[in-house]
């Protein structure tokens, strides 16, 4: 049995629908979330739209934005070898709509390569950026750095939405509290309830299946697994207002947040004209 047939008996919508449940398992206003955003677009964008879908795992917001939006068009990209796999091959290309892009933030040059799709769109600029749950895994002093660099992609006007916990300023210690009480209180909650499954487990689970129906795919989960080996574990938590500053400073002259929950937060940030 050749690869190309082994690869098409995986069901990949499957793993997608999974992947959908087990991330809303751990974030359950994770739809909620989407639809601001979406609705933020939907609003402050021209219908034909190009929006950047920033560390898109299997494409969940282009999913969601090319359906609501029909006549815009993404570009998903990711560093994660998996979950891109999974995208192109339970999403497609939509029909010439949807650009799919291997992508490492930690390097500069990331910006040239969305600039080269941009330009066989015939476009220069993005309308719109959106992530979820996601740039957290930047050091803070690279978030600023991708941050500014997000800028240069951007129109004048054009959209940044980041959704993500970001935390309190330490002066605020009750704010900080009752953010940490709600976390510990979602896991008392998720240990009893045993009828989906989580993050590892997604994960444990999908590379049984795809190596037991094409074990040529082993190569997609060893640099999988790799990446997680040598990432860098001082990732993230950069204050709320570290956000702020830093987009601030990037060249968005309006930041707030549009949609929250303790610190869940989704930041909209609007580029100035300069």
């Amino acid at each position: 049995m050749n690869s190309n047939f082994m690869a098409e008996a995986i069901d990949w919508q499957h793993w997608m629908r999974r992947w959908d449940v087990q991330q809303s398992y751990h974030l359950p206003a994770r739809e909620e979330r989407f639809q601001i955003m979406l609705a933020t677009v939907q609003k402050l964008c021209p219908p034909d739209c190009v929006v950047l879908d920033l560390a898109c795992g299997p494409g969940s917001i282009s999913q969601r934005l090319l359906a609501q939006l029909p006549n815009s068009k993404t570009i998903a990209v990711d560093y994660d070898p998996v979950l891109l796999k999974l995208g192109k091959e339970a999403l497609g290309d939509a029909q010439g709509r949807l650009h799919w892009l291997k992508v490492d933030l930690n390097n500069p040059q990331w910006v040239d390569q969305i600039r080269e799709v941009l330009n066989s769109m015939g476009r220069n600029s993005l309308d719109a950026v959106l992530s979820s749950t996601a740039l957290h895994w930047l050091t803070t002093p690279r978030l600023i750095d991708v941050y500014r660099e997000i800028a240069q992609l951007l129109r004048p006007g054009g959209l940044l939405l980041n959704a993500d916990h970001m935390a309190f300023n330490p002066a605020l210690p009750t704010f900080r509290r009752l953010a940490q009480q709600d976390k510990e209180q979602r896991k008392i909650l998720l240990s009893t309830q045993n009828e989906s499954e989580d993050f590892q487990q997604w994960w444990t689970a999908i590379e049984s299946n795809w190596l037991t129906i094409d074990s040529s795919l082993q190569a997609l989960f060893d640099e999988h697994n790799n990446n997680y080996e040598v990432r860098d574990r001082r990732y993230g938590k950069a204050l709320a207002s570290l956000h702020i500053s830093a987009l601030a400073d990037a060249g968005f002259t309006e930041v707030e947040t549009i949609w929250q929950r303790f610190d869940n937060r989704v930041m909209l940030a609007v580029r100035g004209d300069s």
